[in-house]
């Protein structure tokens, strides 16, 4: 219990401080979720240059507006996460829609890219969240292409215990294709 209430602890003494105006809060929120923020616009951007303007967009958004996150809604990270995507993907669109003018495609093509695009962020976001065990087994059978048997041999697990957090993992990562769906929820974990 007490590893839950650390978490929720640190983003409500964060949100104060935010609210406060203290800059020392922004530069130790910065430190720690600036790669969060940069990897999931550049995840759904596909451009450095434009995840750097929308991770510097979101920072700027949280030391202005600290009142608009609630802790009711969930975790300090997962409104970051939220406000990152939604600004990565109004880019993507505002960006895809002067594309679409210019080379004829179609809005059915800039949606089906926007939420590719959102699938994606998601899935990043959620092998990023997941507790280290899950994500090193997702990583040794997925990235280095292990079996189940390999897996739990470099984890030091049985391979039980392998087939167990790999089951797992891939339960967390299927929900980034139902949040990607149109009509999905929107919430800090959602897609946009």
């Amino acid at each position: 219990m007490a590893k839950k209430a650390a978490p929720r602890r640190w983003d409500h003494t964060m949100h104060q401080r935010l609210a406060r105006g203290e800059a020392a809060a922004l530069g130790e929120l910065y430190d720690r979720f600036a790669c969060l923020v940069h990897g999931l616009a550049h995840r759904v951007l596909g451009d450095e240059r434009a995840a750097d303007r929308v991770t510097r967009e979101v920072f700027t958004h949280v030391w202005q507006h600290p009142g608009t996150y609630d802790p009711k809604q969930g975790p300090l990270r997962s409104w970051i996460a939220a406000q990152t995507h939604r600004l990565a993907v109004q880019r993507l669109r505002d960006t895809g829609a002067a594309a679409l003018v210019r080379d004829g495609g179609s809005p059915e093509e800039l949606e089906g890219r926007v939420r590719e695009a959102s699938v994606a962020a998601r899935a990043d976001y959620i092998v990023q969240s997941m507790p280290g065990p899950l994500r090193a087994a997702l990583e040794l059978a997925y990235f280095q292409r292990h079996d189940y048997r390999r897996t739990a041999v470099d984890l030091g697990v049985t391979e039980d215990e392998a087939r167990r957090r790999l089951r797992l993992g891939l339960q967390l990562l299927s929900t980034a294709r139902d949040a990607g769906a149109p009509g999905a929820p929107s919430g800090y974990g959602g897609a946009a």
